[in-house]
């Protein structure tokens, strides 16, 4: 595909910058209203030049360089697994230009032939259901940093996901570009056009702002027991070290020691692939957790691998988590396998795990069951890693009767990038939408703790070791938003799907009059 006309570079390279400003590790309310003004620019300039297939162009060029500068941390990570990083970079940010690509000619399409639906409809509409597809593209699905969480800085103002979810935020905020521009750029009748435009999306935002200090007032907050994090800041592949992987877990049974000096704990949490390696080749490991789970009569959560057999040359391995109660018993309790893997690194799309053997690399199962467990007072679901990104986990964990959220990661492998932050982000909107605590232990950082209004205390400082004690806030308040599930995801696809049966219809007219 040829560059971009020189006309949309500057707005291009413009809108890059504002949507990177937009997300952590910058902490900006204000561009989340107009990061996306550029996009809404080029393809308003599109619509002037009746040009939908230039405007898919526009927008391919527009995305590439968006996700660019969001994702640039995708070269650092995927350096870990392959000095072909820059490929797998490369392939994430096209797949996501391509949608950026359908998005402008959609829209412009639509402005086009049927122009009695206005822009601040259409824009929304196809940014919003362009982000839920990208959350829906089985083994390729990547929905990470939907516009939406692009204000978990301004908690105050997404207090209402606990009724739309973050896909409602989204909607919002695209309608508030869309506002913004229209309302800035006519020069006839420019202040009768200003207040029709731009004092709505004030009132939006003051309304916002309102339902979230209510919020805030209002809803019944209580704190479970104590819960124990433990960040060992392991480099990223020398805790697999043969040599190296005993002292591991040594490791974290001192600090854990440490941590839970008076008994006092009623959980502990290890991060993702805390253990390194298999319990079936290592029982010494298994035994030691459980020792220390019954000395210290304190439940322990944490991630390992895991293994099943299907015969002797057949097996699935899996991202796990394992639970030891009070007793130290593991055995009565489900491992947690992950559900939704990290595309490439995880799972090589749409090619059968028991193909890739290759250990920590690309054929790692997908889990079936969700179990809940029972600890610190309450009852906990997990998330491991970029599961926090996907907001249908939590919310079967708050049906299924949990009170809290536990979240594991490994974020060794993103260095001092700015994808710890952007990561840890999803929890706020999690927590928000649910009304439930979460409790967040990371191999290097950030572990913290999250309120069941989006706040966060007790965050470690990255690449560091830490513990951190303190009890999990919480709400057993069961949200709109829970009981109708992404309500806002389901009506924008069925409104894009309508309009694209409109544009059917009118290309089918018009080829019959030809």
């Amino acid at each position: 595909m040829i560059g971009p006309p020189r006309r949309a570079i500057g707005p291009i390279a413009i809108g890059a910058v504002a949507l990177a400003a937009s997300y952590p590790p910058f902490s900006l309310p204000f561009m989340s209203f107009v990061a996306v003004t550029p996009a809404v620019l080029l393809i308003r300039q599109s619509v002037r030049e009746e040009d939908a297939t230039g405007a898919f162009r526009v927008g391919f060029w527009y995305g590439f360089a968006a996700q660019a500068a969001v994702l640039y941390w995708l070269i650092v990570a995927l350096w870990h697994f392959t000095p072909l990083a820059a490929l797998g970079y490369l392939a994430t940010i096209t797949l996501e230009a391509l949608w950026s690509g359908v998005l402008f000619w959609f829209v412009v399409r639509m402005r086009l032939r049927v122009s009695a639906v206005p822009l601040a409809i259409v824009f929304p509409v196809a940014w919003t259901a362009v982000e839920w597809a990208l959350g829906h593209q089985g083994d390729i699905r990547f929905p990470w940093l939907g516009l939406g969480t692009s204000l978990a800085d301004a908690r105050l103002l997404v207090q209402w996901a606990d009724i739309a979810g973050a896909r409602g935020v989204t909607f919002w905020l695209a309608w508030c570009n869309v506002m913004v521009v229209e309302g800035l750029l006519p020069v006839v009748g420019a202040r009768r056009a200003v207040a029709r435009r731009l004092v709505p999306v004030a009132a939006t935002i003051v309304a916002a702002a309102g339902y979230g200090m209510w919020r805030e007032r209002t809803l019944p907050v209580l704190e479970l027991g104590t819960i124990g994090l433990v960040q060992p800041n392991e480099g990223f592949w020398e805790k697999w070290n043969p040599a190296h992987e005993d002292s591991v877990v040594t490791k974290l049974i001192r600090m854990s020691r440490q941590l839970d000096q008076d008994g006092r704990l009623g959980l502990l949490i290890w991060p993702e692939a805390a253990i390194p390696g298999y319990f079936i080749d290592h029982p010494k490991w298994d035994e030691a957790i459980a020792r220390l789970a019954r000395e210290r009569r304190v439940p322990i959560l944490t991630g390992g691998l895991n293994v099943e057999f299907h015969g002797p040359q057949s097996y699935d391995y899996f991202n796990a988590a394992f639970f030891y109660d009070s007793a130290g018993q593991r055995a009565p309790y489900a491992v947690y396998d992950k559900h939704y893997l990290v595309p490439v690194v995880e799972r090589v799309p749409f090619i059968p795990p028991r193909w890739i053997h290759l250990q920590w690399f690309g054929g790692f199962g997908k889990g079936r069951r969700l179990p809940v467990y029972a600890a610190a007072g309450g009852r906990l679901g997990i998330l491991i890693c970029y599961e926090s990104a996907f907001e249908e986990l939590p919310r079967v964990y708050r049906r299924l009767g949990a009170d809290f959220l536990v979240n594991i990661t490994n974020d060794a492998w993103f260095g001092r990038t700015s994808a710890p932050s952007q990561h840890a982000s999803h929890l706020v909107l999690r927590a928000i939408e649910t009304r439930m605590g979460v409790a967040r232990a990371a191999n290097s950082g950030i572990s913290e703790f999250v309120d069941p209004l989006g706040r966060a205390y007790d965050a470690t400082a990255l690449g560091t070791e830490a513990t951190v004690v303190d009890h999990l806030r919480t709400s057993r308040v069961t949200t709109l938003y829970v009981r109708l599930g992404d309500w806002v995801g389901t009506l924008v696809v069925i409104a894009a799907l309508g309009f694209a049966g409109v544009l059917v219809a009118d290309e089918w007219r018009s080829r019959r009059l030809l």
